[in-house]
């Protein structure tokens, strides 16, 4: 299985999403789960936090959902996995059973399966490994300054 995506699918698959499911999410602002989850409901999607060790709290303007399984009733077309690449599979078998609408299997960098990306791919489920949606929008949507971050910082130098 390749992790050569193209900008056409990548575009389209971050157009399509309005809702994202984060797998891992951490309530610590300098956590890339935290910032990236952040940076993506700045961006006008509803990005809903899973993580058992914060169920309850809010973040995002979310309730912190313990589980998979707590999203049953909520649309989500994208699960962002933040967790070890061994993780994956119960997490895509989860998503698969419990989220009718899911279009999207993202996996953060660093993170890839190629047994649990077939299963999903399988069920019709477009898989992404080794990618960050942020990082991917920024390219995509003209976010992204000459050394590759938007630092929301003005400077005159080149």
């Amino acid at each position: 299985m390749s992790e050569i995506y193209s900008d056409e699918l990548l575009r389209s698959v971050l157009k399509r999403t309005k809702t994202i499911a984060c797998i891992g999410v951490s309530t610590n602002p300098v956590r890339p789960s935290h910032y990236v989850a952040r940076y993506m409901g700045l961006r006008g999607y509803r990005v809903i936090p899973v993580n058992p060790v914060y169920a309850g709290q809010t973040l995002f303007g979310e309730t912190v959902r313990g589980d998979l399984a707590e999203l049953t009733g909520d649309s989500v077309d994208m699960v962002d996995i933040f967790r070890r690449s061994e993780a994956v599979p119960p997490i895509v078998e989860e998503s698969l059973a419990v989220l009718p609408d899911l279009k999207t299997v993202w996996m953060q960098i660093g993170v890839r399966h190629a047994e649990a990306a077939a299963q999903a791919e399988t069920a019709g489920v477009t898989v992404i490994q080794n990618r960050c949606p942020k990082i991917e929008y920024q390219r995509l949507f003209g976010e992204l300054r000459k050394g590759g971050f938007n630092t929301g910082i003005i400077s005159s130098r080149l």
